[in-house]
């Protein structure tokens, strides 16, 4: 569409009457048997005609201007109207697109429609014909839109019996006026209309749909989780992706930052270009320098050659700094530079470069109250902190523990070649009453060390590490003594068993309906390493 506004809304007090009203359930053309039933004239030939080819003209098309445009060339070649507009309406009755033309005053001049007028037509859902202005019922509502009107036709276009759009038509030519079978033709034109309409916004939902499924589908991450607090953080990452704005990801050491920053990246347009990641907590600052933007040869004892920093391997791609609350303060003004003017200098060069690159960073700590400390620029921090994501921990998340574990089962067991094994009932609620501060690198290594450890059929609760074995379901004040009580009733039951069975480990595993290996386990977890199953397995 054009830039001009086709349609111009005038607002004005109630009208009176019309010449002629008309219901689509009393329209001629839209009821066959009633089109059989009169006589055969040279005019009704004609109407059914333009019909048939406004349908064909129509039928095809697929976006809503295209419709409005080719609807309004259609009804000018059939009715002798000065000037016409489309309207359509969204859900609340508001005016969403509209399209007019005025063929006498030029494209540039709008068409002007009575707002009153148009709402009439709605709450009625009839179509109004106004064809001489002498009459004293009409002259109110003409006069309201044109001076120099004589006669108007406005019908509904109803999809669903809902009003989704009108069609407009007017003119000042005094002999050619509309009349009761213009009405009639209009009419069944915006039966026509609103069907396709309809298969045209229906069209137009399923591409939308189809675009956010596509989206979603081309969401590359390697993060795990359905709880709605994970929803969230995917729906983030969808809608940051696709823009080149610095990230700030912040949550506890653990939850999975530098996978978020990778699905950034990956689902970027970017995604051809490097992902360079460096730890800033895990080297020096004299080294973090020359690691993030390199040197000259010669630029310092040992700089035996030249070498290039993090920040010109990113170049095109994204430049992911992880624990970067460990930034010293000498550095943060250069990183500060990079992102206020996306240029650096290597350590011992003059020449200085550019940097495309787009930043993500990361953070286990509280950058804001490292700034009130005055151990973090606040200009870096509101320059990381253009779009946060913020990392929930694993126990504000509990339900996506399952699928994780299953996931962890099937990752340790190809990267230690051990079979994959089921978690039992009793591990998987050991699991889910864990409240897992290392988050989901401890659930990670949980699950490796049991299926090392392990010798059952499934997973057992005390293969997994003593703090996760002995997590207790009851999370109240008295836990430690419940604990302990716990403890020393396993004591006692293994040393009655171990009795029973003369000091036989393997017929005390049996008895407890445990694995020997596991009961081992359990003797030394809880101390009892002088009795006689520690001397047998040793001997």
């Amino acid at each position: 569409m054009a830039e001009r506004n086709p349609v111009q809304l005038d607002d004005a007090a109630e009208q009176k009457g019309a010449i002629a009203r008309l219901r689509p359930e009393d329209a001629l053309y839209l009821h066959p048997r009633r089109i059989a039933a009169l006589p055969q004239t040279e005019r009704l030939a004609s109407d059914l005609n333009i019909l048939l080819k406004i349908a064909l003209g129509i039928g095809g098309i697929r976006d809503e201007d295209g419709l409005l445009w080719q609807l309004l060339g259609m009804i000018f070649d059939v009715v002798p109207a000065e000037r016409a507009a489309i309207l359509l309406l969204d859900s609340a009755g508001e005016l969403s697109r509209s399209a007019g033309w005025d063929r006498v005053r030029g494209p540039e001049t709008p068409v002007r429609v009575n707002r009153t007028l148009l709402n009439r037509v709605v709450q009625e859902r009839a179509g109004l014909l106004v064809s001489d202005v002498s009459k004293p019922e009409s002259s109110d509502l003409v006069s309201l839109i044109d001076p120099g009107m004589k006669c108007l036709l406005c019908v509904p276009m109803l999809v669903s019996k809902k009003v989704a759009g009108i069609i407009y038509l007017d003119t000042r030519c005094a002999t050619d006026c509309f009349d009761a079978d213009h009405l009639q033709l209009i009419t069944a034109v915006a039966s026509i209309a609103s069907l396709v309409l309809d298969n045209v916004q229906h069209l137009q939902r399923l591409r939308e749909e189809n675009r956010q499924l596509q989206t979603e589908v081309n969401l590359s991450h390697e993060m795990l989780g359905e709880s709605p607090r994970m929803r969230a953080v995917y729906e983030l990452i969808r809608r940051v992706a696709a823009t080149d704005s610095t990230v700030l990801i912040q949550g506890e050491s653990g939850t999975g930052k530098e996978l978020v920053a990778r699905a950034i990246h990956a689902s970027s347009l970017r995604a051809g270009g490097p992902f360079v990641a460096i730890n800033c907590a895990a080297i020096t600052e004299t080294l973090l320098e020359s690691e993030l933007f390199g040197h000259e040869k010669g630029a310092f004892t040992g700089a035996t050659s030249q070498k290039k920093g993090k920040v010109e391997l990113a170049n095109g791609g994204t430049l992911f700094l992880d624990e970067v609350g460990e930034f010293a303060l000498a550095l943060q003004a250069k990183l500060l530079r990079v992102l206020q003017e996306r240029e650096f200098e290597r350590l011992g060069a003059t020449r200085t470069q550019k940097a495309d690159i787009r930043l993500i960073a990361a953070t286990n700590r509280s950058l804001l109250e490292a700034v009130e400390a005055r151990a973090f620029r606040r200009d870096l921090y509101y320059r990381l902190n253009v779009v946060a994501v913020t990392l929930p921990p694993l126990r504000e998340r509990m339900e996506d523990i399952p699928l994780l574990a299953e996931h962890f089962v099937a990752k340790a067991s190809r990267k230690c070649r051990v079979r994959p094994k089921p978690l039992s009932a009793e591990a998987r609620a050991c699991l889910l009453n864990y409240d897992w501060p290392g988050n989901v690198r401890e659930l990670e290594h949980a699950i490796e060390r049991a299926m090392v450890l392990g010798f059952a059929e499934s997973i057992l609760p005390e293969d997994f590490p003593e703090e996760i074995f002995e997590a207790s379901p009851a999370a109240s004040a008295s836990s430690s003594k419940y604990q302990s009580v716990v403890k020393q009733q396993k004591k006692q039951l293994i040393e009655k068993a171990l009795q029973q069975c003369n000091g036989n480990y393997i017929d005390a595993a049996k008895m407890l309906g445990l694995h020997p290996n596991s009961l081992l386990r359990l003797i030394r977890n809880l101390g009892l390493k002088g009795s006689g199953a520690e001397g047998q397995r040793s001997a």
